[in-house]
């Protein structure tokens, strides 16, 4: 889609060329006597339009506007929320009118917050999946002007917007694939793909590779599958050489039965979305690559199956991390920290100035959040404020949840050095607390993402969050040095690889 920002008013509005007009009405609109601000006056008086946000006005044909259709659309106080609401509600009631330009007049005094919300709410509520169907319903829109009072002042406010839908748009359309498509070995050609076109580095690591590097617990995830994993290592320099990057790392579960601890048959296709993390890392490449800003990035994605054949790991198997750590498998379904954990130990060879893993974890943090923030967790105040500030500026919320040492008592061990569960109580934390035992030597945060990567019911499909917020996080630290770094302590040993007994880990 072609985003344009124009100096635009309502009064210069009345003369554009365009299918549909969409004007946004806050409360104490401003009158005027160009036709536009006529036209929203008569509306508020007739009480016909209210100014909240969702609340919209159709009109046809209406004098002296030269847009045949316009649309007038409540927008609150005018704020970057509101008015992703207003346009949010417009767009999609659009979607079957056959537009294919359309105007947006933002209303006097609108700030940067509004042109970003205009610009990501266009994109979202526009996006069409086509991949997989044999009629594919077309993308009508395809051209979209944003008119605010000064467009100079919001440059940057709009090139950061169109980046960030740029690349939510690709994590939905990754998410979005059938399992049988999104495979990791696509998943991995998908990453060579967005390296080449875009100048980044990557190396994509099979079984044998991980094998050698000893990521036994990964490995122990992906050996009830014939689909062979991939660890994929994405590389953005945009900073100095010896500038220390922040790392993210996605999980990739391309598909999650449970394993041999599965899961009901309800709503089990939602499991494709369990890559979520891995797709919002892959999208925030993509958003970096229009933007080049002046810092360095390494994007690390450990992607499998969790299936079940003979060779399935299952209850009560230990495996060895690449940390050394032994981890008695409790429930095959927490497998996604299993595979996180030595993404995690394998970050520290970048001596990284931040770590930050997104995941869709657990299935406690949607009972805490539900759908509308993010979980955080992290180990340093002023990176998790970073992020929390982050996450409100891109309307992508997240909410800061504890990491008290008392949650990890139960994922004590009898036989292992740590359980890959504990109780239901806390279950969020208690996952968090098990990737705690591998970010000691950096900055670490984890964003559990189960309760905002996807929408369920008849609106089913990927959202590409948090690809909003892990854009606005990296673009606030060009120029910043980043938490102070715990000196690198001494750390055990990688154990010698398990004997994988699996076509996946052969």
């Amino acid at each position: 889609m072609d985003f344009e920002l124009r100096t635009l008013d309502a009064a210069g509005a009345a003369g554009e060329k365009c299918d549909v007009l969409l004007v946004l009405v806050t409360e104490g609109h401003p009158g005027g006597k160009d036709p536009v601000s006529a036209l929203v006056a008569a509306a508020l008086a007739a009480r016909d339009l209210e100014p909240k946000p969702g609340k919209l006005l159709h009109a046809y044909r209406s004098a002296g506007i030269s847009a045949p259709r316009v649309v007038l659309a409540g927008a609150g106080d005018g704020s970057g929320k509101k008015i992703q609401a207003a346009v949010g509600a417009a767009v999609g009631a659009l979607r079957s009118s056959k537009a294919k330009k359309l105007v947006i007049v933002l209303p006097p005094g609108s700030g940067a917050d509004a042109v970003r919300a205009a610009v990501c709410a266009t994109a979202e509520s526009s996006y069409v999946y086509v991949a997989t169907k044999s009629k594919p319903e077309a993308r009508e829109l395809q051209r979209v002007v944003v008119g605010a009072a000064d467009a100079a002042l919001h440059k940057d406010a709009f090139a950061k917007a169109r980046a960030a839908a740029t690349g939510i748009e690709f994590a939905r359309e990754l998410g979005n694939l059938p399992p049988n498509y999104a495979t990791p070995t696509r998943l991995g050609d998908e990453a060579k793909k967005l390296a080449r076109a875009h100048g980044f580095q990557c190396e994509v690591l099979g079984p044998k590779e991980v094998a050698k590097i000893g990521m036994g617990s990964f490995m122990g995830v992906a050996q009830g599958s014939n689909e062979p994993l991939r660890f994929i290592i994405l590389k953005y320099q945009g900073g100095g050489r010896a500038d220390a990057p922040t790392v993210l790392v996605g999980k990739g579960i391309t598909f999650d039965t449970g394993g041999v601890s599965i899961k009901p048959s309800a709503e089990m296709d939602e499991m494709k979305f369990d890559m979520g993390g891995a797709a919002s890392v892959l999208g925030t490449f993509r958003a970096l690559a229009e933007l080049k800003p002046a810092i360095n990035v390494v994007g690390l994605i450990p992607t499998c199956e969790n299936m079940l054949d003979g060779g399935a790991y299952k209850p009560g198997d230990i495996l060895t991390s690449l940390s050394g750590q032994t981890i008695e498998v409790l429930n095959t379904d927490a497998e996604g920290r299993l595979i996180l954990c030595d993404a995690l130990t394998y970050a520290e060879r970048f001596n990284p100035r931040v770590v930050i893993d997104i995941a869709t974890l657990t299935g406690a943090c949607v009972i805490a959040l539900g759908g509308v923030r993010s979980g955080l967790f992290a180990t340093d105040d002023d990176l998790a404020a970073q992020l929390q500030a982050a996450g409100e500026a891109a309307l992508d919320p997240c909410w800061r949840m504890p990491l008290d040492d008392e949650y990890a008592e139960g994922l004590k061990s009898n036989f292992a050095d740590v359980a890959n569960v504990a109780g239901r109580a806390g279950g969020a934390i208690n996952a968090a607390k098990f990737l705690h035992r591998f970010t000691q030597n950096y900055p670490w945060a984890h964003l559990d993402i189960a309760g905002t990567a996807w929408k369920g019911g008849a609106a089913k499909s990927a959202t590409g969050r948090p690809v909003g917020l892990l854009l606005e996080y990296l673009l606030g630290q060009a120029g910043d040095d980043g938490p102070t770094r715990k000196p690198q302590g001494a750390r055990a040993k990688p154990a010698k690889a398990p004997k994988a007994r699996s076509k996946a880990a052969a």
